[in-house]
């Protein structure tokens, strides 16, 4: 079951940054809406798109992409931060998870965010330190980030990594005037 913390107030026209951030897998999607006013990050919501074995995958990529639809028009973020496609073994996972990337994709792209993209590495590195973290270790250090009172699930914390990671990147790009993330 998705956790969700709801938040009426839209954000502030200039002051205040509202990243959609996501982890895409056809069966447990997660998400996260974070915002960042002033330099302090504040999860508002995140939740996991669970799909059951027993649905198609084209039913699978419609759940994704509506549920994220539903966050979107619930917490209005600005901007969208995905997690860039990982190396597998296989090239029918890589499709599979291609496919999931891309229902986010779209559920983005036709509410007009601009998307980011992060490598998993480069996520869990911004969440716990180091590259190679196992998912748990990831929940754990988001929870301490920013200051949850619970651990969210693993699909969910990932998401929530993947905002901290595109908030750390995109001052280091105002810094230096650069944005090569956008796709």
């Amino acid at each position: 079951m998705a956790r969700i913390v709801r938040s009426s107030e839209p954000p502030a026209a200039s002051t205040v940054e509202r990243v959609l951030a996501i982890d895409p897998a056809l069966r447990k999607t997660g998400w996260a809406v974070v915002e960042c006013e002033k330099g302090q990050l504040k999860a508002l919501a995140w939740g996991v798109i669970h799909n059951k074995p027993k649905l198609l995958p084209s039913g699978c990529l419609v759940a994704i992409r509506e549920g994220l639809v539903d966050a979107i028009r619930q917490h209005a973020p600005t901007v969208c931060a995905i997690e860039s496609t990982i190396f597998v073994q296989s090239f029918k996972t890589a499709i599979v998870l291609g496919t999931a990337r891309g229902a986010c994709l779209i559920a983005a792209a036709e509410h007009g965010l601009p998307i980011y993209e992060y490598a998993p590495r480069e996520i869990k590195q911004a969440a716990v330190g180091r590259g190679a973290a196992q998912k748990e270790q990831v929940a754990f250090m988001i929870r301490a980030q920013l200051r949850l009172r619970e651990t969210p699930p693993a699909d969910a914390a990932d998401a929530l990594a993947t905002a901290i990671t595109h908030f750390q990147n995109s001052a280091a790009a105002r810094a230096t005037e650069r944005e090569t993330r956008r796709v």
